[in-house]
């Protein structure tokens, strides 16, 4: 029989290396697995999930594209159906232009723009969890809070009644003027919704872009999955207003 080999003192240390980190890789892919909600990785920090969802968008041979904003929001026409009593009748209802000057001007706000209006996440987190802490963003200094989407005003307008809004203002921007300026626009055609806005929020003080929320991995034409949650939540912007850690996104 062939005699035992003895490693060296150095090999026997590169042995030790390589076993130690095969076990701290095995139990990192364990933790990521068991703490996988909704798609994405709560135990990766911010940079991993960042690489998960960029990962993921690739791995299904969707269109990853670059996400960044303007440094100012940018000035655009918004045609809106407001309420006119004045008219009468059963829908007193008409046609008014409103400005990007008109919303954002000479006001510190949080902007938030999302895939549509009526979709699971925007209807069931995000929307009513910017309006129940309307308060606590007003004591920390924020004057307004806009929701934007890809939609008509008569969608808009719909799904503020449904939501029973009171704080929250809805924007509607159904022929993306205002996302596409902001280079944020992508294509769901894979899910027949056409050109919508990534998801993403920013805070703004005075048509001034202070601080971006943008969620990981934007793609064109990806699957269900490919819409994260997290960096552009009611829940994360206000620890950015509080002075605490938060996530900026990309």
């Amino acid at each position: 029989p062939n005699p035992k080999k003895t490693l060296s003192p150095g090999a026997e240390s590169i042995r030790q290396v390589t076993t130690t980190r095969r076990r701290m890789m095995m139990r990192a892919m364990t933790t990521m697995r068991m703490s996988t909600v909704r798609g994405s990785p709560r135990g990766l920090g911010v940079q991993g999930r960042r690489a998960h969802a960029l990962g993921k968008a690739q791995a299904r041979g969707a269109h990853v594209v670059m996400a960044a904003v303007p440094s100012t929001l940018p000035s655009v026409d918004f045609r809106v159906r407001v309420r006119d009593e004045s008219i009468g009748g059963d829908n007193p209802f008409t046609w008014k232009t409103f400005t990007s000057e008109d919303y954002f001007k000479g006001k510190k706000v949080v902007l938030f723009s999302l895939p549509g209006a009526f979709t699971p996440t925007c209807s069931t987190y995000q929307l009513p969890g910017f309006e129940k802490n309307a308060e606590e963003f007003k004591k920390l200094g924020i004057d307004e809070i806009y929701c934007l989407s890809v939609n008509d005003s008569f969608v808009m307008n719909k799904w503020a009644k449904d939501q029973d809004l009171k704080a929250v203002k809805v924007i509607p921007d159904g022929s993306l003027a205002f996302t596409n300026a902001m280079d944020m626009n992508v294509q769901k055609d894979n899910h027949a919704f056409g050109q919508r806005s990534w998801r993403y929020a920013v805070v703004a003080d005075d048509m001034k872009v202070v601080q971006t929320f943008i969620e990981p991995g934007k793609c064109d034409n990806g699957s269900v999955d490919d819409d994260p949650y997290g960096a552009s939540s009611p829940e994360n912007i206000l620890k950015y207003l509080k002075g605490e850690d938060f996530d900026a996104g990309v």
